[in-house]
């Protein structure tokens, strides 16, 4: 279903530390908001290669596991990647916003029950100004009543606009930071970017970061009836 590179560890490794990692993080998103609903959620980073896909993925399977129906929208049409995390082909939101084809007949299943993707579709032009778009707007609106939860891959915030022109369109934006790679000053300033744009940012996910040994000795012990890792 996945490639290393892109693991969903919450379905395949239900029982792992970071797949209860995730579901902590899923809990942490429900109850985030407390005025008013959340259905819509962003994630971006403040540069490429810092996980923010595979994260978000990751979030949706457990999303999805919790009895809600999800839908996850690449929004990244510089770099889309979602269809290939989840194998499926790249027909999707481009071709609805251009071609005009209609968004229930490219919303495609996936193996994880309650979690259906819409890909980005071809690479355009002008990823900024279809973001941007009132068929964008209409798009988004469509969605929001055919799932319980819409979450969202958009391009890192510092390297491109797209992010912020979606910002203030969402309920709210989780930005995702790889510990080893991002400077505190650039992270900040992804912060920033996303608050003048009238985004809500929920919190920022730090990725990347090793788990302890004996972390993961004590999930073991308790999260698990039959596997306790070797000391």
């Amino acid at each position: 279903m996945s490639t290393d590179k892109y693991k969903l560890i919450v379905h395949e490794e239900a029982k792992s530390p970071i797949a209860e990692a995730y579901r902590t993080l899923r809990t942490n998103i429900q109850f985030s908001k407390t005025d008013g609903q959340l259905q819509t959620i962003l994630f971006t980073s403040s540069g490429p290669g810092e996980g923010k896909s595979t994260t978000l993925a990751n979030t949706a399977v457990a999303l999805a596991q919790s009895g809600k129906k999800v839908i996850m929208m690449d929004c990244d049409f510089r770099k889309p990647t979602l269809h290939k995390i989840f194998s499926k082909k790249n027909q999707g939101i481009t071709n609805i916003l251009v071609e005009e084809f209609y968004a229930e007949d490219l919303i495609q299943e996936t193996l994880v029950e309650n979690l259906r993707i819409l890909t980005s579709g071809p690479i355009p032009p002008n990823p900024s100004e279809l973001l941007g778009s009132t068929k964008m707007q209409g798009l988004l609106n469509y969605l929001k009543e055919q799932a319980d939860y819409l979450i969202i891959d958009a391009p890192p915030v510092i390297a491109v606009t797209d992010a912020c022109v979606m910002a203030s369109r969402v309920d709210g934006i989780v930005l995702v930071v790889n510990s080893g790679m991002v400077r505190p000053e650039m992270a900040q300033k992804a912060k920033d970017l996303l608050i003048k744009a009238n985004g809500h940012l929920l919190g920022v996910i730090l990725n990347r970061v090793e788990i302890e040994e004996e972390y993961a000795y004590y999930y073991y012990y308790y999260g698990s009836d039959t596997t306790k890792i070797a000391k």
